[in-house]
């Protein structure tokens, strides 16, 4: 018994175990129950499909979702990577949900299934993510005490946060990339071929989620390219290194594009089409008067530009850090260590890249979301370093760049905790329906104040939305114990007990925080970088 209280005692000295800790009682805390976008349901549905021969789309659904692919049956267009993530959730989910305990309760909303596989999939997900994300951050020379508020930085003042809370496949696709950059930045310091094959699948599993995650692994050669470069290598040393990545890499890559174009010929019949074009084929045929070039109908400017600054999406206003990651690579530049350059520019390389691919979309921003979700994850890993840099160049960067630092952080921290407060739709449906600002994070504000001050119908959709459900998921705190109040379908015992969890997993938040401070201010950095 003595060695197991210490070896507890041990673990709550640990900065790596606190700060997974940490990352469970975040996602936690800001669950809903619910999936957060018809989106996610959908893949969802597609995992449930896999193992109970029911169909991946509901005969009422079509045509407003879905495809005809082979044999004329309606397929779910998406990849299938984020519905094997929720698989094995589903099954837990969907035993559990047909035990007599739930049987009264049954078909209300949260279902227990959506509950099930909301708190498992996002809570593993986010202890993945900071456990990845710390073990790359020492291994660009950061201290323990800078890796760990890297970590949180990204966990509660970046978009990170409300695609934790609200399910699309971002923070899956965030976790796999960010394995690959670890992994085969690992290969580059100790030469590995294993870690290397292991950053290369986790890439290459990325193309099963989404296909222009294609994207994300030649931003990852990039960096292995770059942080070459930077470290001197030239000629014979530069080729051979390359080889011996390519020789790795390309096959795994190619497996994993197999197996895409695999689960593609299955449903729709052939090897070298998208669901893009079949969707754009079919919308066409009910619709002629869409252009030729449909879905790609917005003008590249608007798309372009409206990523960075149009005020429903800039990138900028709803992850801040990325400006703070802007100001100190640009005022720090001649002291970043070479992969830490490296870093930097294969990333807003990547975001580039990305801003380009969609900017002709027909909805460039994806639509119903909080700020431009194909973009969110790559603006993610550009401000991953803001904080670590900030705390290792404080004192060469000066006071007017550590004080606008820190005053643009407390504001990313401030937008993304009003990102989770209630649904990704209200304001959309504000902006909509009664004509509200588009400048969405202010109205986010406005909202809040408005909600929490008791105002009778204070987002004003009382008579704008027809959907009872809708309303109903809008006009209440967007967390699982008032979601549960607010429907008024679980007994009074279940909603007092998830309302006892949560305040207790905040609590829990708060001294784990606490004992993460003090750990990592016993311990110095420990250089494991690029030699």
């Amino acid at each position: 018994m003595q060695e197991l209280l210490n070896t507890i005692r041990g673990r709550f000295g640990d900065p790596v175990f606190l700060v997974a800790l940490a990352a469970a009682l975040i996602a936690f805390a800001v669950q809903s129950g619910e999936l957060g976008t018809s989106d996610t349901q959908h893949r969802l549905q597609s995992a449930h499909a896999f193992w109970t021969g029911e169909p991946e789309v509901s005969p009422n659904e079509y045509p407003d979702f879905g495809v005809r692919g082979r044999g004329g049956k309606v397929q779910s267009f998406y990849g299938i990577g984020q519905s094997l993530l929720m698989l094995p959730a589903d099954i837990a989910g969907t035993f559990l949900e047909r035990l007599p305990a739930f049987k009264e309760y049954n078909g209300n909303d949260p279902a227990v299934r959506n509950i099930i596989v909301s708190y498992t999939t996002n809570i593993f997900l986010n202890v993945l993510t900071a456990l990845v994300c710390f073990r790359f951050l020492r291994r660009l020379d950061f201290s323990e005490a800078q890796a760990a508020a890297g970590v949180l930085a990204l966990l509660v003042a970046t978009t990170h946060l409300h695609y934790a809370q609200n399910m699309q496949e971002n923070n899956y696709i965030f976790l796999l990339t960010f394995a690959g950059l670890s992994y085969q930045y690992e290969w580059l310091v100790s030469g590995s071929r294993r870690a290397l094959a292991i950053g290369s699948a986790a890439f290459g599993l990325n193309l099963l989620t989404r296909l222009t995650t294609g994207m994300d692994l030649v931003a990852g050669g990039l960096f292995i390219l770059l942080a070459m470069l930077f470290e001197g290598a030239r000629g014979r040393r530069l080729r051979d290194r390359c080889r011996a990545y390519l020789t790795v890499a390309v096959p795994i890559y190619l497996v994993f594009g197999f197996l895409d174009r695999l689960y593609q010929f299955y449903r729709f019949g052939s090897f070298f089409n998208t669901y893009m074009s079949l969707v754009a084929r079919e919308t066409r045929q009910r619709d002629p008067s869409l252009p030729l070039n449909f879905p790609f109908t917005t003008p590249f400017h608007e798309g372009f530009l409206g990523a960075l600054f149009a005020p429903a999406k800039s990138v900028f206003l709803f992850d801040p850090l990325l400006v703070v990651a802007t100001l100190v690579v640009a005022v720090g530049w001649r002291r970043l260590t070479p992969s830490v350059k490296a870093y930097t520019l294969a990333t807003w390389i990547l975001l580039l890249m990305y801003m380009a691919f969609y900017a002709r979309y027909f909805v460039w921003a994806g639509d119903f979301a909080w700020g431009d979700r194909y973009v969110s994850s790559v603006a993610e890993m550009a401000a991953l370093l803001a904080v670590p840099l900030l705390l290792r160049y404080r004192g060469q960067l000066g006071r007017v760049v550590w004080s606008v630092g820190v005053a643009l952080i407390a504001i990313a921290i401030a937008i993304q905790f009003a990102s989770v407060a209630f649904w990704l739709s209200l304001e959309e449906y504000q902006m909509d329906m009664l004509g509200r600002s588009s400048f969405v994070v202010g109205l986010r504000f406005k909202n809040i104040v408005e909600f929490a001050l008791g105002r009778v119908d204070p987002f004003g959709l009382a008579n704008a939305v027809d959907d009872p459900w809708d309303y109903q998921h809008l006009t209440s705190w967007n967390f699982l114990p008032f979601q549960l109040q607010h429907a008024g379908q679980a007994p009074a015992w279940v909603v007092q007990l998830t309302l006892a969890l949560w305040w207790a997993g905040l609590v829990g938040l708060i001294l784990t925080l606490w004992r993460l401070r003090k750990s990592v201010a016993r311990n110095g950095p420990t250089p494991t970088g690029l030699q």
